[in-house]
């Protein structure tokens, strides 16, 4: 159980668990949002207009925060959009493909999604793919190709990467430097899944976009972070409230944006503070990712099939020696309050999220789940 004894443990990919002092602000100010001055609005915040100076006040302090928050430089613009990761998967090739070539690194479910997807809008290359087929024909993902590897168009428009992979476990601890590899189109990231979970090397990125529903809110919310420079390259026929350029110069309310998951973020960007900011977390992920994975490494019953190398801090897949017991596994688990443990349907096994608003005391009361089932049935 969480620290306050109430809620249990919720090990979501997502939507995920957010943190219980978020919650709690959030339905304090449910009827009647107050004014950072002490004034009433006499409105909860899904009921105001975007326009109105209340939404204003809680729009500009969710991008000055997240701009400090995630040291996002000044020719960078943040907008807040909605459709999801996936929904970007379109948004990014009609921004900034030309109906060209644009190269796509494929480590997992995520960025193998992208790289479908954009192939709708533009010449869609494939410059790595780090898939695996097992004897029995599954498609796995386990290692990073190193980026000296990789096939890089020479006219590409943009390189695409998932920073994160949900899905599979697999995570870059480095971005890759383009410009070492004399590649000189902007790198892109899908960051959905460790997006303030870690300092973010802005001198490498061109755009970085994910949805909200891991680490910063509930779903609906989608972040885009882009160079200015990267501006103003629409396709013609690109809808108009998925241009970069139309959504920048309104300040993301071109059309009426998600309100409520804006404010939530916004708190959660408050929260993050409060813990020391995103150095603080990244520390405390590290831990947290160390004492689950040491005990996978030492145990003959779970297993963690990821290169150590480039193994996710956020989702740890984990697999049963013997798999018959998955559903035991999963109803012992359950009782002792450690939910949405399974492992997504394309992997099986398990799969344990552990975002920043997972405690250590959440991971510990894991790890001792997993010892005393493995002595019970190994």
């Amino acid at each position: 159980m969480t620290d306050s004894a109430l809620r249990p443990y919720n090990f979501s990919a997502g939507p995920a668990a957010i943190p219980e002092p978020v919650l709690r602000r959030a339905a304090a100010e449910m009827l009647d949002w107050p004014f950072p001055d002490g004034r009433r609005s006499g409105m909860g915040v899904m009921e105001m207009s975007h326009r109105g100076e209340a939404f204003g006040i809680i729009l500009q302090q969710a991008l000055d925060d997240l701009r400090e928050l995630l040291a996002i430089p000044d020719n960078f613009r943040i907008l807040f959009m909605q459709g999801g990761g996936l929904a970007e998967n379109a948004i990014v090739p009609l921004n900034l493909s030309h109906g060209e070539a644009a190269s796509f690194v494929v480590t997992g479910g995520w960025s193998q999604k992208s790289h479908a997807e954009a192939g709708k809008f533009c010449q869609a290359r494939l410059a790595a793919n780090a898939a695996v087929q097992d004897a029995s024909g599954a498609t796995s993902y386990t290692h990073i190709p190193a980026p000296e590897s990789w096939q890089l168009d020479a006219g590409s428009r943009y390189v695409h990467i998932c920073s994160n992979e949900t899905i599979h476990g697999v995570e870059f601890h480095q971005l890759p430097d383009l410009a070492a590899l004399d590649c000189n189109a902007p790198l892109v990231v899908d960051f959905s899944s460790n997006v303030a979970s870690r300092p973010m090397d802005w001198s490498k990125v061109g755009l970085a976009f994910g949805g909200a529903q891991k680490n910063l809110g509930p779903a609906g919310l989608t972040l885009v972070v882009v160079r200015e420079d990267l501006l103003g390259q629409a396709m013609q026929h690109c809808p108009s409230a998925f241009d970069y350029t139309l959504v920048a110069k309104n300040n993301s309310m071109y059309n009426t944006p998600p309100t409520y998951g804006i404010y939530m973020a916004g708190l959660t960007f408050q929260w993050i503070k409060a813990q020391g900011g995103v150095a603080a977390l990244e520390a405390q992920n590290i831990a947290k990712a160390q004492l689950l994975y040491d005990f996978l490494d030492s145990s003959s019953f779970f297993s963690n099939r990821v290169d150590k190398a480039c193994r996710s801090r956020m989702n740890v897949p984990f697999f049963l020696a013997d798999e018959s017991r998955n559903a035991d596994f999963l109803a012992g688990a359950q009782q002792r309050g450690l939910l949405q443990l399974k492992g997504h349907k394309s992997v099986g096994g398990m799969r344990a999220s552990i975002y920043n608003a997972m405690p250590m005391a959440g991971v510990q009361a894991l790890v001792d789940y997993l010892r005393e089932f493995e002595a019970k049935h190994a």
